[in-house]
């Protein structure tokens, strides 16, 4: 029997055509990470990992919690995963994980993280641990977070930002000769909307010593947070994001909405009712506030988060217990969308849902919201439990059937690791088979010079377009 090749040239490329789309058009575009959770701190202070465990697992409780999920399925103890394990006992568990991910893209992009950044191309497993280990630890000596950007040809990335961040490091960034990679903040109000959370008032305290400004009722909230869009604009945001849960859009008056407010202040307990009403007109008034500045808004749609309630007291929020829920409301996002048009102000707006079966409801109904620029409206692309191959492929089938595919403005990392930049390169491959399929089926014409600017457009020229960034 033939040896397969693992990896090299070709992984995920389906045909000759396909590989072809892929080395002309796709391959060498540059990136621009539009949505990640990257530290603009790390970014900024640039220091070399200590060790591959740092870089690709965990460092100081934060880490990528894909990796953590996947070795609690394989009964690795949590001492191992975020726990008081050496750096080395963490590395050898993952390594002992990673040969029984098979079909799983975490398998793929460890393998394509150790080949792109440390020259590595032998399987990580029990027997190549330590000289893995070694190995990466001795080019981790002078392989820092710029570098791992710079070296992964990312133009532009987008953190996700409190409105109450000073953004200290973004005008660090934004005054470094040094570094020509463009880092913008992007606007995460979350904590402001989700009025039932317990953290609200604190949240409130905040804004207003960043704002300098006295949040007595609503309307007050409201210039407060006006105040911070600008600032934010001020230093280079031109997008917002939004994590959408139980959510049911429902009618209100700004009179109620502040004695709605008031209550919240006054730590009086609120009904699902007013909880509703208030999170739509907050929605409502961001959305406006949005449209005034150009920017982008992000509805990220259908986190079921903090399930195992005794690990959420242990590690907090964003360590792998988060799941998919079913009960998102279609028709509530289109009342929301819905009360933007209506006054012309709904912004460009990208849709993802965590359940990927909502994609031809979403499409169906931002094709509702169409106007007279080209992709306004967005189907976001294969979003955390989704962007593995079946993932992307169905969200690339999903958006050509019912919407534009050429339009898209493609890939991101959604992540807190600087080596998920592979991640583009495993995306642009699937597109590039996808493509192909279209043309050797003979559903499309083998037109290549339209096939470059369809593939360049989804790997990086319409980001660039849609967000309106200059470099």
């Amino acid at each position: 029997m033939k040896k397969q090749s693992f990896l090299g040239d070709d992984y995920l490329l389906s045909s000759s055509l396909a590989k072809e789309i892929y080395t002309k058009y796709a391959k060498d575009m540059p990136i621009f990470d539009y949505h990640c959770h990257l530290d603009p701190k790390a970014i900024y202070e640039n220091k070399p990992y200590l060790n591959i465990t740092r870089c690709m697992l965990v460092e100081d409780g934060k880490g990528d919690h894909y990796k953590w999920r996947a070795m609690r399925f394989n009964g690795v103890d949590e001492k191992f995963i975020t726990g008081d394990a050496s750096d080395y006992q963490k590395f050898e568990k993952w390594a002992e994980t990673v040969p029984n991910l098979i079909g799983n893209p975490l398998y793929l992009w460890t393998h394509m993280e150790l080949y792109r950044y440390f020259g590595i191309t032998s399987e990580l497993n029990k027997d190549t641990c330590k000289e893995i280990y070694n190995k990466a630890n001795d080019i981790l000596k002078t392989l820092t977070p710029r570098k791992i950007i710079s070296s992964s040809n990312v133009k532009c990335l987008a953190t996700t930002d409190d409105p109450i961040d000073s953004l200290e490091y973004h005008l660090k960034l934004k005054e470094d000769k040094t570094f020509d990679v463009k880092v913008l903040p992007a606007f995460r109000p979350d904590k402001f909307i989700n009025i039932e959370n317990d953290i609200f008032n604190e949240w409130v305290q905040k804004l207003e010593e960043v704002s300098s400004i006295k949040i007595n009722n609503y309307f007050d909230l409201e210039k407060a947070l006006l105040s911070r869009i600008d600032y934010f604009n001020e230093v280079g945001a031109r997008i917002s994001d939004h994590s959408i849960e139980n959510f049911l859009f429902e009618d209100y008056n700004l009179e109620e909405i502040d004695s709605i407010f008031n209550k919240k202040r006054n730590n009086i307990s609120l009904s699902s009712s007013e909880i509703n009403k208030f999170k739509s007109c907050m929605l409502v008034f961001l959305g406006k506030s949005y449209s005034k500045y150009s920017w982008v808004q992000q509805y990220h749609i259908g986190a079921l988060r903090n399930n195992n309630s005794r690990m959420f007291n242990i590690l907090g929020a964003d360590t792998g217990y988060d799941a998919i829920d079913n009960s998102i409301s279609i028709k509530s996002i289109g009342k929301l969308l819905n009360c933007l048009e209506s006054t012309n102000e709904l912004p460009k707006t990208i849709l993802y849902s965590l359940n990927q079966y909502d994609n031809d409801a979403l499409l169906a109904l931002i094709g509702a919201f169409g106007s007279n620029v080209k992709g306004k409206m967005q189907l976001g692309s294969a979003w955390w439990f989704n962007d593995h191959k079946e993932g992307i492929y169905k969200q690339l089938k999903d958006l050509s059937a019912l919407g534009t595919l050429s339009n898209f403005v493609g890939m991101l990392t959604d992540s807190r690791s600087f080596l998920s930049y592979t991640r583009f390169d495993y995306f642009r491959r699937i597109l590039s088979s996808y493509v192909a399929s279209l043309i050797e089926n003979h559903e499309y014409p083998l037109n290549m010079d339209r096939i470059e600017k369809i593939i360049k457009g989804i790997s990086f020229n319409n980001a660039k377009e849609y967000f309106g960034i200059e470099f």
